[in-house]
C-alpha cells in the first residue's frame, strides 16, 4: 500500500469508527527487512494495511498491535531482531503503536441545558460522544454533527458497560434519575464517572451508596460529586465548561500514564 493510501485508509478507518493500530518503524539500524518510515495498519478483525517487511518481526507488531486494539495510549517497542525474534537480519527496528481510530467515548446522560452545552464543546475534544435522554422530543432542536442521540436510557446502558476508555456525566433533571444511573456503573470500570449536585447531594449519596452497600468507600472515592472543576461555575453554560475541564484533565492522565 502506498503512504498516500495508508493515510486515506486511516481517514476511512475514522470515519467509520473502526479500531485500529497504525504501526510505524521510526528507526532501524544494521540490515532489516524495512527501514524507518515503513507503515502498516491493523484493524481490530485482524486486516492488515501495508508492511513492516513481513515474516516473524511483522506477525510480531500485528499480535501486539491486537493487544493494544482497545487502547487509547501510544506505545514504543524496540526490537533487536536476532536476539528477540530469532531473526537471522541482525538489526535492530523501533516501532511505534498508534491507536488511530479508537476515541475515548463520552456518555452524558442528560440532555437539558448542560447537557447540551456540554455535548457542544466535548464535540471539539476528541470524544465518541452519546447523548441519552427518555423525554420526548427533547433532541427536537439539536444539531447532531458527530454527537450520538440515544431516546432510551435501558436498552443503552444494557448494550453499552462501561471500560477503562469510558466517561460518563450524569446530568439528569431529577435526583432520583441520578442515583438510578450512579447504581448502574459505580462497580464498573470507568474512565472517569460524575454527578451533578451540591455538596450537600454528594453527601447524602455517599452514605446512602455505602451503607446500603451499593459500593464501598474505595469504589465512590472514585466518583466525581459534585462533578467538575472548582472554578466558580454559574449557569448552565460555564457549568458544562467545568465538567469539559475536568475531562480533559482526566483524559490526559490516561494518555500520559
Amino acid at each position: 500500500m502506498k503512504m498516500d493510501s495508508i493515510y486515506d485508509k486511516i481517514v476511512e478507518l475514522r470515519k467509520d469508527r473502526i479500531n485500529a493500530i497504525l504501526c510505524t518503524i521510526i528507526s532501524s539500524k544494521g540490515s532489516t527487512p524495512r527501514k524507518h518510515g515503513s507503515k502498516m495498519i491493523v484493524t481490530h478483525d485482524s486486516k492488515i494495511y501495508g508492511t513492516i517487511g513481513g515474516g516473524t518481526l511483522e506477525y510480531t507488531v500485528v499480535s501486539k498491535a491486537s493487544e493494544l486494539m482497545n487502547s487509547s495510549v501510544p506505545l514504543f517497542i524496540s526490537y533487536n531482531l536476532s536476539k528477540d525474534l530469532g531473526m537471522v537480519c541482525g538489526g535492530s527496528v523501533d516501532v511505534f503503536f498508534e491507536p488511530i481510530s479508537q476515541k475515548f467515548k463520552l456518555f452524558i446522560f442528560g440532555a437539558g441545558h448542560i447537557g447540551k452545552s456540554l455535548a457542544r464543546i466535548a464535540s471539539t475534544l476528541d470524544f465518541d460522544i452519546h447523548v441519552i435522554d427518555d423525554r420526548d422530543d427533547i433532541f427536537d432542536n439539536w444539531e447532531k454533527n458527530e454527537v450520538t442521540l440515544v431516546n432510551n436510557t435501558g436498552e443503552f446502558i444494557k448494550a453499552n458497560p462501561a471500560d477503562e476508555n469510558t466517561f460518563i456525566v450524569i446530568v439528569t433533571p431529577s435526583h432520583a434519575s441520578d442515583v438510578t444511573l450512579l447504581k448502574e456503573y459505580v462497580n464498573q470500570n470507568f474512565a472517569f464517572c460524575g454527578v451533578i449536585g451540591s455538596k450537600k447531594k454528594a453527601a447524602e449519596i455517599r452514605k446512602t451508596f455505602i451503607s446500603e452497600s451499593f459500593a464501598t468507600e474505595e469504589e465512590f472515592e472514585r466518583i466525581n460529586l459534585p462533578i467538575g472543576m472548582e472554578i466558580g461555575a454559574e449557569g448552565p453554560e460555564e457549568i458544562a465548561i467545568s465538567i469539559a475541564a475536568k475531562l480533559i484533565l482526566e483524559k490526559s492522565k490516561l494518555i500520559t500514564e
